[in-house]
C-alpha cells in the first residue's frame, strides 16, 4: 500500500464512504503477505517511497505472476525486472494494461498517474551492446515517476559524439553512465558535469574484460570526483538510485521568505564580526616596598 492509497482509505473511513470492517480487511496484509514461496512486503512503499520490485531471474513464470498480482492489488505501480519472455507473456495476459520492455527485460504496470516532471535523469550509454542495461535503468527511473533523457552510443572511441551533447549532459540533475570494455566513459562524463554520476559497468567485452570486472575496477578507480559505482549489469540499481537523488532534488527545502532571509543574514553578520570588549583597565601600579635603613654603628 502506497501513501496515497492509505490516505484515501483513511479519508473514506472518516467520511463514511467505507466501513471499519472493510478498512480492517484492507489493512490486514499491510506489513507483508505470505505466499507459497514468497513473502510480499506491502509496507515497503510507505517506508521507501516505492513498492517492492520483483527480480524475475530464477523464478518460474507462475511465481512472478503470483507476486505481481498481489502487488498490483494494492493499486500502486509495479515493476518486475529480468523477466523471461514466457513470464512476460503470462503477465500481459493477466494484465493487458501492463507493458513489456523487451530490451530491458522488464514489465511495468502503471496504476498511479505520474506527477508533474521535475529535474532530469540522463541515461548515457557507451555502445549499443550496453543498451539492455541502460534501458533497465531508464525503465526503473520512469516507473518511479522521474523524467529521463537518453544519450546512447556516445562512447570514448568517438569522443566528439559525447562532446556534441555537452549541453544535454549539463542539464541533468543526476546521470547514469553505462559502459563495458575498459569502462572509461563515466570518468569522462564526471569531468564535464557538476551533477552526481552513477557508473554502471557491463559484462560487454573480450576476454580480458573478465565479464565486466575490468570496467568495474576502472570505474572504482575513477579520478573524476562525484562518480559512484553499482554492480556489473545492475541497471536497476542505478536507475533506482538516480530516481531517489532526483526526487530529493525536486523536494528540496523551500526558499526562505524575505523576512526569514533578512534574519539569517543579520545572524550571519553578527557571527562573522569580531567580538568587541571593553578596554582593559590597567592594573594599579605598585611601588617597590620601602627598605628599612640599617642603624649606623654607635647610634641608638
Amino acid at each position: 500500500m502506497n501513501p496515497q492509497a492509505l490516505r484515501q482509505l483513511l479519508d473514506d473511513l472518516a467520511a463514511g464512504r467505507t466501513t471499519v470492517d472493510d478498512a480492517l480487511r484492507r489493512l490486514e496484509t499491510l506489513p507483508f503477505e505470505q505466499l507459497d514461496g514468497a513473502c510480499v512486503d506491502h509496507h515497503r512503499a510507505l517506508r521507501c517511497g516505492f513498492p517492492e520490485v520483483i527480480f524475475g531471474q530464477g523464478k518460474s513464470a507462475e511465481q512472478v505472476e503470483a507476486v505481481f498480482t498481489r502487488l498490483a492489488a494494492t493499486r500502486g505501480n509495479v515493476l518486475a525486472t529480468r523477466v523471461a519472455p514466457d513470464a512476460a507473456a503470462l503477465l500481459l495476459k493477466r494484465f493487458p494494461e501492463a507493458t513489456y520492455h523487451e530490451l530491458a527485460r522488464a514489465v511495468t504496470l502503471r496504476q498511479i498517474p505520474p506527477p508533474p516532471p521535475a529535474g532530469l535523469i540522463a541515461i548515457v550509454c557507451a555502445g549499443s551492446s550496453d543498451l539492455p542495461v541502460a534501458e533497465e535503468a531508464r525503465v526503473t527511473a520512469e516507473i518511479m515517476d522521474q523524467p529521463t533523457r537518453t544519450l546512447y552510443d556516445v562512447g570514448v572511441a568517438g569522443l566528439h559524439r559525447l562532446l556534441a551533447r555537452s549541453a544535454d549532459l549539463r542539464q541533468a540533475t543526476v546521470l547514469v553512465v553505462v559502459a563495458g570494455m575498459e569502462g572509461a566513459l563515466p570518468s569522462v562524463v564526471g569531468g564535464l558535469v557538476k551533477a552526481p554520476v552513477i557508473a554502471v559497468p557491463t559484462s560487454v567485452g573480450y576476454g580480458a574484460s573478465f565479464h565486466g570486472l575490468a570496467a568495474l575496477l576502472a570505474m572504482l578507480n575513477s579520478c573524476a570526483a562525484g562518480v559512484s559505482v553499482v554492480n556489473i549489469d545492475n541497471g536497476f540499481g542505478a536507475g533506482y538510485q538516480a530516481a531517489l537523488i532526483n526526487r530529493l532534488g525536486a523536494t528540496a527545502v523551500p526558499a526562505l521568505s524575505e523576512a526569514e532571509g533578512s534574519a539569517v543574514s543579520e545572524r550571519s553578520s553578527a557571527m562573522a564580526s569580531p567580538a568587541t570588549s571593553e578596554p582593559a583597565t590597567p592594573a594599579p601600579s605598585q611601588s617597590a616596598p620601602r627598605q628599612r635603613r640599617k642603624p649606623r654603628p654607635g647610634k641608638r
